[in-house]
């Protein structure tokens, strides 16, 4: 017979597993993770005490409203940073808060007259903070504008921020990486994330680079002086340099260079280069001007976008309304947008407190939501929404009870199809693809919607397991501590133990 050795730690866990489970008559939760979870951890030099984990039943009570049932309890009630889990809190209060059918609406106003096809005047845009302004949306604005009988514009561009505090749109960063999509701050006129995305691939028909970018932008062009080379594709962005000529720019209507040098390897099919390289000002008047010309319109000449309050003698032409906020969850929860989430909290403020909105106001919007559904979420910290912090801070538990309160509100299943669907789609597209394979042959197939969360030192996930018996799990843990990196496979180890109905039935009931 041989015998496998194990650290103490996870000896100790496994131990006190074994002893738990035989509670669960009584309901009581095991306060010890898992063998398989807890062996992971060993491996991957993560202490336990780095680690929460909290597991609930969701079970119907009456029609209409659903209770939990503990089955897992580890270190559950002490609040630690969630990273981007921190969106659901963000996303169910907004759901909730502001309605699913809620429309953004960016207003367009001029001081000036339309006369034979021309607007004689400036355009004066106020923002509410959109998330999803994107080129579609500003190509129906550019329609609705024509369809007001107007072909030239004879004057300038003013962007109207007033809608948000000055403080929540300073371009801090806690990584000081500036220039990535991720840390795009918080805007009233937020167009498409202020990020260009080169789209780069070997071209089909030639020994050549193919290079194009959106959105458009009226004054930007691409020299492409990078070569192919029989390469990987792994790494492909190591071997590439950028650079925007001219740097700095001031002058929104000056000409842009976006200069592409370095190997590509020809392997890449095709690849995205996402890059936060210009401010606000520069990157709207130019993706307006962009936009206005593929409509077909013209400018007497090229606008120069300034900010400015819209004055009180001018008038407005246009209302426009955006995306509906249960679409935008989707995209926040699924794909883990940032600058989304961060707006989402901002419009809550908005709304319910007024102008200029802050981070304050929509905290204490989320801590009022949370006391009218009866949740008291001791050492709950709120920085900005998105999990973007090393300062927020949730329990597992408190996340436990927020994804029951979504199970009970109107919003419930609005929430739960944002989530990322583990082996289909978002953040979980790749994960649990090899476990999921097992339950192919089940008519009702389980499946796991799992928000998941990553920083340095930071491993998250929370939402919901639907078992191959049909039951549903609450689950949330996280990992804070340098080797949270690793952490991954415990994580998955967690969801593939719920997905098999996590303690056996003998000892669950």
């Amino acid at each position: 017979m041989r015998f496998s050795l194990l650290r103490p730690s996870a000896f100790i866990a496994i131990l006190l597993w074994t002893a738990s489970s035989l509670a669960f008559a009584g309901e009581t939760a095991s306060p010890v993770i898992p063998p398989s979870v807890a062996s992971s951890l060993e491996r991957n030099q993560i202490p336990l005490d780095a680690v929460s984990i909290s597991v609930v039943e969701i079970e119907p009570a009456r029609p209409g409203k659903n209770v939990a049932k503990k089955v897992l309890d580890w270190r559950g009630g002490d609040p630690m940073n969630p990273a981007s889990t921190m969106k659901l809190l963000t996303t169910l209060s907004g759901l909730d808060v502001l309605g699913p059918q809620y429309r953004w609406r960016t207003n367009v106003y001029t001081d000036g007259v339309i006369r034979q096809g021309v607007l004689k005047g400036n355009l004066y845009l106020q923002g509410t903070g959109d998330p999803k302004l994107v080129p579609e949306e500003l190509a129906k604005m550019m329609k609705d504008l024509q369809g007001l009988g107007i072909q030239k514009i004879d004057g300038n561009l003013f962007f109207d921020r007033s809608a948000y505090a000055a403080s929540v749109m300073e371009h801090n960063t806690i990584d000081g990486e500036a220039l990535r999509a991720y840390n795009v701050p918080p805007d009233p006129l937020l167009y498409a994330f202020r990020t260009l995305s080169f789209q780069l691939g070997k071209s089909r028909t030639a020994n050549f680079i193919d290079i194009s970018y959106t959105p458009p932008l009226s004054q930007l062009k691409v020299s492409n002086q990078m070569q192919l080379v029989d390469r990987s594709c792994d790494n492909w962005k190591s071997n590439i340099r950028f650079n925007l000529d001219p740097e700095g720019v001031t002058n929104t209507a000056q000409p842009l260079t976006a200069q592409f040098s370095g190997a590509f390897p020809s392997s890449c099919k095709g690849v995205n280069f996402n890059v936060v390289a210009l401010d606000a000002n520069t990157f709207l008047t130019q993706g307006f001007a962009a936009a206005w010309e593929l409509a077909g319109g013209s400018w007497a000449q090229a606008p120069i976008g300034k900010d400015g309050s819209v004055p009180l003698a001018a008038r407005l032409l246009l209302q426009f309304e955006g995306s509906k906020l249960a679409d935008d969850v989707v995209d926040i929860n699924k794909y883990s947008n940032n600058v989304m989430a961060r707006q989402v909290l901002l419009t809550m403020a908005l709304d319910k407190m007024g102008k200029p909105a802050t981070t304050a106001n929509g905290e204490l919007v989320i801590q009022s939501w949370l006391k009218q559904n009866g949740l008291d979420f001791e050492g709950l910290v709120i920085e900005n929404g998105s999990g973007l912090s090393r300062n927020e801070a949730i329990s597992a538990s408190q996340m436990n009870q927020l994804l029951l309160t979504a199970r009970n509100l109107p919003v419930g299943d609005i929430f739960y199809s944002s989530l990322p669907i583990a082996g289909t789609d978002g953040t979980m597209r790749n994960r649990l693809m090899v476990q999921l394979r097992k339950f192919l042959h089940l008519k009702k197939k389980p499946e796991a919607r799992i928000k998941t969360g990553s920083l340095a030192d930071v491993r998250a996930i929370s939402g919901y397991v639907m078992s191959k018996s049909g039951k549903m799990y609450a689950v949330t843990s996280f990992i804070n501590h340098p080797n949270a990196w690793r952490g991954l496979e415990a994580h998955d180890q967690l969801l593939s133990w719920l997905l098999e109905d996590g303690p056996e039935p003998k000892h669950a009931r």
